[in-house]
């Protein structure tokens, strides 16, 4: 999986003066052209313009929202600079893991857990002891 890394510069607000354009327009395709051509000569691939609220100070104590135009560039990451993490690689400490026998083998007792009550043929009293059959 490819993985990249992206800039984002503030888009041009008027055209630079460039001998033999004329138009406003012209001169602002200009200087967007000029911007793109040098991030392109970077490394850098154009994917898009954002225009993005930014709520900035107004004055003393009040704020007003702005927005700002800004352009999107992105660049594949080199394979040195990528960390490639696999998705489901377990992590296992040898330390926890210990080497285990059958129960049945020699020198290995039955596991040991909770009494279980085994007669089932007599009830039991309030206090647990065995009622016997009459």
């Amino acid at each position: 999986m490819t993985q990249f890394e992206y800039k984002v510069v503030p888009a041009p607000k008027r055209g630079e003066k460039v001998k033999g354009v004329k138009a406003g327009e012209a001169r602002f395709a200009h200087t967007l052209e000029t911007l793109m051509n040098d991030m392109g000569a970077q490394g850098w691939e154009y994917q898009r313009a954002d225009t993005l609220p930014s709520e900035e100070r107004s004055g003393l104590t009040s704020r007003t929202t702005v927005f700002q135009n800004v352009l999107v560039f992105r660049r594949a990451l080199q394979s040195d600079d990528a960390v490639i993490v696999p998705a489901a690689a377990p992590v296992v400490d040898p330390e926890a893991v210990k080497m285990t026998r059958p129960a049945d083998a020699p020198g290995n007792a039955p596991p040991v857990g909770p009494a279980v009550n085994t007669d089932t043929a007599r009830p039991k009293t309030g206090d647990g002891a065995t009622v016997a059959a009459e």
